[in-house]
């Protein structure tokens, strides 16, 4: 066997047997490998940037890596932006990168790079092997690194010869220990501290993030909150959020400042579960980074290291034990919008799709400002899963659907998208087609990168920054996203009224594979500049 069998062989015998991939000339002895090894399955992605986003929902569903293999640097460089949001959602990914062979990198060829100074910006453990010898030990040592906890980007980079070269099979592992390591545990005081926060009386609210914002951590939240009475929240952005009825009603913290401020005040304590100190996206002149209210003690249960599961149910059988009365766990109510009718807006799409959400639905939602209506009409929906946009970082959201989908082929995925930022890694709908994934795209089209027309509206005032508001519009020449998406082989329906994307989205349901509707919808930063609109 050559380097490259034992690497592909290595990673699938450790369940990592999904690879997303955009290779070039130094990775093709590691594609000719994929027919050695049929446990992996390869995906082609038309842009790295797709890769990089599909192992990130593929990890955040999965709960194992998903595997990339990506050509040298500038591979790697284009793959960078979905990355960081994986990173940030702490997903596993190994990500293979293929080099030159050492004996040519001395000659500085065009492609030649500093993969390492480029992987380190986004990866948590970084190797180069340099012996086909050790590709077995350092493949096993990334699935193990990657798996964490916390979860990680684990990048491999692996040159050409040492890939070509024959090296000695490796011997069948043992599985069960190479996979995770041990979460270091939890901290009685913390608990002990939270407990005392809890039970105080005063105003406290619980924040989730990472681990606690699904399974049993959040379930032991939702004993805690139906105890003392505390608020559940979870950050802006989580990377997997369950949500639905009967599951814990946990609210997202607002994007802006000042939503947070209104929302948080008058709290006396915040305990942090697996969360960050809530602080905004940027800074503003003359407001505080910090958005716990003055006089808010924050305390911190466990952090993304430690047992967070273990440690909130600890922390749920101290306050339920000394509970004066029958503690209940809270549970959101079940409950849909009634179908729309009338004009099409970003709030009768929400309420369409809170009208017909299906049980066990992934959402993957990067619709940033005409969002802001999702929350409220698909609350009490059937349970069902959501996945955000962990790093900010635009067109995560059509790739983290691919990834969503391959994960978890039995399930329904919606891709919500703002029109500008799909237009990021359109490619992924390529690969929704060419696997025949049922993702239904659902585009928000508004002409404009909306998000930053309200940024714009607080930096200059709803009346100022007339020529920056022409770098964010998108609408000349306007972008026909039916012809895009059907050039890359998903159909695709223009809607304009209530009624007609409810129909769409019902044909959508019943179709196996992927669909994209286009919904033509005000901009919701447009309204909030017209004097008198809200």
């Amino acid at each position: 066997m050559n380097g490259a069998q034992i690497l592909i062989q290595t990673l699938a015998d450790r369940e990592v047997d999904v690879c997303f991939t955009n290779p070039g000339t130094s990775e093709m002895h590691i594609v000719a490998a994929l027919d050695d090894v049929p446990k992996m399955r390869a995906v082609l992605c038309l842009y790295e940037g797709v890769a990089s986003g599909a192992a990130d929902g593929y990890g955040r569903m999965a709960g194992k890596p998903g595997c990339t293999l990506l050509h040298l640097g500038p591979g790697l460089a284009n793959a960078l932006a979905n990355f960081h949001n994986a990173r940030r959602a702490r997903t596993p990914v190994v990500n293979v990168v293929g080099d030159h062979a050492l004996s040519h990198k001395r000659l500085d060829t065009p492609l030649e790079s500093d993969i390492d100074a480029l992987a380190g910006t986004v990866s948590g453990w970084t190797r180069r092997t340099y012996r086909s010898a050790d590709v077995a030990s350092d493949a096993t040592q990334a699935v193990a690194k990657a798996s964490g906890p916390p979860g990680r980007i684990a990048t491999l980079i692996v040159p050409a010869d040492v890939s070509w070269s024959d090296a000695v099979k490796p011997s069948p592992p043992n599985v069960p220990a190479l996979m995770r390591a041990a979460a270091r545990g939890m901290s009685p005081e913390a608990v002990a501290v939270a407990a005392e926060a809890l039970r105080s009386g005063e105003p406290a609210a619980l924040l989730l993030g990472g681990a606690a914002e699904h399974g049993p951590a959040m379930r032991a939240a939702a004993r805690i909150a139906g105890a003392t009475g505390a608020k559940l929240y979870c950050q802006s952005f989580p990377a997997r959020l369950e949500r639905g009825a009967g599951r814990p009603p946990v609210k997202r913290l607002p994007y802006f400042p000042s939503d947070v401020a209104a929302e948080l005040a008058g709290l006396r304590h915040l305990v942090l579960a697996d969360a960050a100190d809530p602080a905004p996206f940027f800074a503003y002149p003359g407001l505080s980074s910090r958005l716990a209210p003055d006089g808010c003690a924050v305390s911190r249960l466990a952090d993304e290291t430690e047992d967070v599961t273990a440690a909130l149910e600890a922390l749920a059988d101290e306050v339920c034990t000394l509970a004066k009365k029958p503690v209940t766990a809270l549970a959101q109510e079940a409950g849909r919008p009634t179908r729309p009718t009338g004009a099409l807006t970003a709030e009768s799409v929400a309420s369409a799709i809170g009208a017909l959400l299906p049980e066990n639905s992934i959402v993957v939602d990067e619709t940033n400002t005409s969002g802001i209506w999702l929350a409220a009409a698909t609350a009490g929906c059937p349970p069902h899963d959501w996945l955000t946009l962990t790093g900010g970082s635009m067109g995560q959201g059509l790739p983290t659907a691919v990834g969503a989908a391959m994960a978890c082929p039995d399930r329904p995925v919606f891709a919500l998208e703002g029109d500008g930022s799909a237009m990021y890694t359109l490619q992924a709908l390529w690969t929704m087609a060419r696997e025949g994934l049922n993702v239904t795209t659902v585009l928000f089209d508004n002409g404009a990168y909306a998000i930053l027309d309200l940024e714009l509206q607080t930096a200059a005032g709803p009346e100022g920054g007339r020529r920056g508001h022409e770098l964010i519009d998108i609408s000349r020449p306007a972008l026909d996203f039916l012809a895009l998406a059907r050039g890359l082989g998903v159909p695709a329906q223009r809607v304009r009224t209530a009624e007609e994307f409810t129909a769409a989205l019902e044909h959508s349901l019943m179709e196996p594979g992927p669909m994209l509707i286009d919904c033509a919808v005000p901009s919701v930063a447009s309204a909030a500049r017209t004097p008198g609109v809200q």
